[in-house]
């Protein structure tokens, strides 16, 4: 990126919104083509990176006149500065301390090495090794024992063949089959298909199976992982549709807390958290992960506003999460912390491209 006088401008980090990360790991390729929504999502959504990024930070995007354009239209409600994008073209003239991307996998590396980005930016294959088998739904089932406390639900048992899923599926009556990696709720059955279970421990090694819970409301708790232990910034409220992520509430963390307190207890929620911090061990990974929970009714058929069982951990992302985009904006647009409930956070797709929409409430 050259300056006016001539000179190269210093950036400091380059941000990338991947979000076919959970796909690319699960193809474990350097040479990985994302399926056409995923490469759809990273086009129209590109210029995510730019609700959290600093100050003299870029953006990575498909189009930069596409990106300013979507960008235009938030900046309008948010009244955030201006940003830097940039294409795939522009990489080998910046001057980059760090990049961030949504996630790492092995197709993003070698993306980024054909574009010029030097090595030393980038992780060692090991460690995105590292990251691929701490995102293995394995984890989550690991860590699950260790959260269950007076109040709480959940079972896990990964699966190497088609027998054991039949036994767990004839002990639970109903039960929930999640491919090791997946996004999105793609990935995951909540029927006994066969041909599929058999397909996936075939490709993937392994089936995760869970006995299938009766869900009253979806929520998780946002960390980072700092190098020297892990850190947690927030609860996540946010909606489904068929299982695919459609949106956040923005409220305070008091707000919050608040409306999950009307299904479990806050000292139930405050347990589990201290549990996360104290118990879960990442090994070397660095970087923003959530955990994702749900609230469970008691009783078949039960109404929202009863007492729940709290299941502590559905599943683990490790990367960013679009709870991470919506506390970066409440921490951005209500610094006062004013507000009980801001709005919410969505993504749409128009009938030609996905769409980032924040409705505020008033």
């Amino acid at each position: 990126m050259q300056a006016k006088n001539g000179k190269t401008t210093k950036m400091h980090t380059l941000h990338i919104f991947n979000p076919e990360h959970d796909i690319a790991l699960a193809a474990n390729l350097s040479n990985f083509t994302a399926p056409h929504a995923g490469r759809q999502l990273r086009n129209d959504l590109g210029f995510l990176p730019a609700l959290w990024a600093e100050e003299d930070d870029v953006v990575l995007v498909e189009s930069v006149e596409g990106a300013e354009r979507a960008y235009k239209r938030l900046r309008s409600k948010l009244g955030r500065a201006r940003c830097l994008f940039v294409e795939k073209s522009m990489l080998p003239q910046l001057d980059l301390q760090h990049v961030s991307p949504w996630g790492w996998d092995l197709a993003l590396h070698a993306q980024l090495r054909r574009w010029g980005v030097s090595g030393p930016l980038l992780p060692a294959i090991e460690q995105i090794e590292t990251v691929r088998q701490l995102s293995h739904r394995r984890t989550s089932a690991r860590l699950l024992p260790l959260l269950r406390v007076d109040g709480t639900v959940g079972e896990a048992y990964e699966c190497t063949k088609t027998e054991q899923v039949a036994a767990l599926r004839e002990q639970y009556g109903q039960i929930v089959a999640k491919a090791p990696w997946s996004s999105s709720g793609r990935g995951v059955r909540f029927d006994e298909n066969a041909a599929w279970v058999a397909h996936v421990i075939a490709h993937q090694g392994s089936i995760m199976v869970e006995p299938y819970y009766n869900k009253v409301k979806d929520f998780g708790m946002e960390f980072t992982a700092t190098g020297k232990g892990l850190r947690y910034e927030g609860l996540s409220l946010f909606q489904t549709k068929n299982g695919a992520y459609t949106g956040n509430v923005l409220a305070t963390e008091q707000a919050k807390r608040e409306s999950v307190s009307r299904y479990v207890s806050l000292d139930l929620l405050d347990t589990v958290r201290d549990r996360i911090l104290s118990t879960l061990d990442l090994g070397s990974y660095q970087g923003p992960f959530g955990i994702d929970m749900m609230l469970v009714s008691n009783t078949p058929g039960a109404m929202p506003g009863t007492r729940c069982s709290l299941h502590p951990c559905v599943e683990i992302n490790l990367r960013r999460t679009m709870g991470h985009v919506a506390l970066d904006l409440e921490r951005r647009y209500n610094p006062t912390r004013d507000d009980d409930i801001r709005g919410v956070m969505r993504v749409i797709f128009n009938g030609n491209n996905y769409q980032l929409k924040i409705d505020k409430q008033t």
